[in-house]
């Protein structure tokens, strides 16, 4: 049948592999890590952390931090996960955590949901003036006392107690120890049992 010459047929706009394949260009993208932290509501029972964390572990996810806590209901509890992963991976993350039999619910906290994490740092006890009063600079306390050292707590934004840990250096840290973040949306929002049956 007759047709146009080669140099005449339309061609795909878009780049092509050595195969001449054209690449989709949405396939191609590649995703910029970006810190996600997810609140997941689980039953409280045995297990339910250890079920959370193989899953973690085995998908390769890259955990930040982990915490988790009971909530209003006794038989609820709230695990807050930060992890680093580009965009599928969040998406992947929040995936399989609903398929776990445990898991109630799973949502993705706003970036300015209330964060909080807590650091206990221990220092040298040569200055436990100077100690405390850069204590209270980031609304912190000496905990514990002793001749040898001094034990200070801080509460707040992991912004606040990297740069609360970075003031402490000069008076010899000794040990630190911090807990993973625990955070909540903003407002009247809430994410329980209750609110899950009403909403079914």
């Amino acid at each position: 049948m007759p047709g146009p010459a080669p140099d005449e047929r339309m061609r795909p706009i878009g780049r092509r592999n050595t195969q001449g394949i054209r690449i989709d260009p949405e396939a191609e993208a590649t995703h910029e890590p970006r810190m996600a932290v997810l609140s997941a509501l689980v039953k409280h029972e045995p297990g339910v952390l250890s079920e959370v964390s193989s899953l973690f572990s085995r998908r390769q996810f890259n955990i930040e931090s982990l915490t988790v806590g009971p909530t209003a209901d006794e038989t609820t509890a709230r695990m807050t996960i930060v992890i680093e992963e580009p965009e599928p991976g969040v998406q992947q993350a929040k995936k399989q955590l609903r398929k776990l039999i445990p898991v109630i619910e799973v949502e993705e906290l706003e970036s300015a949901a209330m964060r909080r994490e807590l650091a206990l740092i221990k220092v040298a006890g040569d200055k436990p003036d100077d100690v405390q009063a850069v204590a209270q600079m980031y609304g912190g306390d000496a905990v514990d006392a002793s001749k040898d050292a001094v034990t200070v707590e801080i509460t707040g934004s992991k912004q606040k107690i990297d740069a609360a840990i970075e003031a402490f250096e000069q008076f010899d840290v000794l040990e630190i120890v911090r807990t993973g973040a625990a955070a909540l949306e903003r407002g009247s929002k809430t994410m329980d049992s209750a609110t899950m049956e009403s909403d079914n």
